[in-house]
């Protein structure tokens, strides 16, 4: 366990529950800082239930595993008395929390924003919700999928022909986690600066938004025309051939932005016509070339006049390669079932990756602990 991380010896209180809070505990945590994770008692957090397979730890979910590592737990009850006032007296000592209830919900329980950072000016509050704090969309279900659908990046990814298409991740949830702490850590720099806490605030559909930024503005300066998305092989719906993944003799090859005249003699078939407006016929005719010999002899061929491209990899390949083992970024935790492998925290501090193999917590597991800790 590193002693040496940037935000050691800041104090978290997780009270966030599923995957974006929760992730977004997890990346303080992996920079250093404790994290004391809020849980209802007997039930805990719901992600210990929610599986992405039938696979389990200890009976509770792998995803609870992978986002919840490096934390402690209590178990408390916000309705009752005791239990809040020792909340209150956490968070008073606290230098973040972190929050993803239903809009007014936290409020209404006596744990929102301003009860806990009337205890403590310098306390950070971090909230997600699903669509913001207010407005006609405030009562859905922040949930994932329904945050893709509603943010209309659905109808960038497969073909043309194709329905809308959903990202295979969690992707507006594991965004979020990630914009909400980068708030938390310009809200921390302001503190250190100038004293004062903040509430810092994110949605799934904002960080949606965002995550389209580059499209969306040609959207927003190009007269408002949808994105065309190609017939085939689409990898992006603004982007001209060749741009795309391919199926070769025996796999599939990417390949990103090239000429189409340097192509055109590489492959040695007629590539003539307009990148964008002729995208489909052209793409057609390289998938017709590339078919006919396998992924590595494409690539040892196309990178000899710097052409990008790289092969496709699945998990086991990308696992197997010399480039990820060299980035260290796995690890086995000990849990009480059984060793867990899980990866680390994805930036490097001085050369070094941070390192703090705990496996996630049992339901309250800590709950001794902490109440003698914080004991009035």
């Amino acid at each position: 366990m590193q002693d040496d991380l940037p935000l050691d010896g800041l104090l978290v209180l997780d009270m966030a529950q599923f995957l974006s809070g929760p992730s977004a505990a997890l990346r303080l945590g992996d920079l250093g800082a404790r994290v004391i994770k809020v849980e209802r008692p007997g039930i805990g957090d719901i992600c210990r239930t929610l599986y992405l397979t039938n696979t389990d730890i200890g009976g509770d979910s792998t995803l609870f595993h992978a986002i919840n590592r490096n934390k402690e737990s209590i178990a408390l009850d916000y309705r009752d008395e005791a239990d809040r006032d020792l909340l209150y007296r956490i968070a008073a000592r606290a230098d973040v929390v972190i929050q993803n209830f239903r809009p007014g919900v936290a409020d209404r329980l006596g744990v929102g924003p301003q009860a806990l950072r009337a205890r403590n000016p310098r306390l950070i509050v971090g909230s997600i919700s699903g669509y913001g704090e207010d407005g006609p969309w405030v009562g859905l279900p922040g949930q994932d999928l329904l945050a893709q659908a509603l943010s209309g990046a659905m109808w960038l990814s497969g073909n043309a022909d194709d329905g809308p298409v959903p990202f295979g991740l969690s992707i507006a949830d594991m965004l979020a986690g990630h914009v909400l702490t980068e708030g938390i850590l310009a809200a921390l720099v302001r503190r250190s600066i100038k004293g004062q806490g903040a509430h810092v605030e994110t949605s799934l559909l904002e960080a949606m938004v965002d995550f389209q930024f580059e499209v969306l503005t040609t959207h927003l300066n190009d007269g408002g025309r949808l994105p065309r998305r190609a017939k085939m092989r689409n990898a992006h719906a603004y982007l001209a051939a060749p741009y795309g993944v391919y199926r070769t003799a025996d796999g599939w090859l990417a390949l990103a932005m090239t000429p189409l005249p340097k192509l055109q003699a590489m492959l040695d078939i007629d590539l003539t016509g307009d990148a964008f407006t002729d995208r489909d016929d052209l793409q057609a005719r390289i998938a017709d070339r590339l078919v006919q010999r396998d992924t590595a002899s494409w690539i040892a061929h196309l990178r000899t006049q710097d052409v990008w491209c790289a092969q496709v990899l699945d998990w086991p390949a990308l696992l197997a390669s010399q480039a990820f083992a060299r980035l260290d970024q796995l690890q086995s935790l000990p849990t009480r079932d059984r060793p867990m492998m899980t990866t680390r925290a994805p930036v490097r501090i001085d050369g070094h990756r941070p390192h703090r193999p705990v496996a996630a917590p049992q339901i309250g597991e800590h709950g001794d602990a902490i109440r003698a800790e914080f004991a009035a």
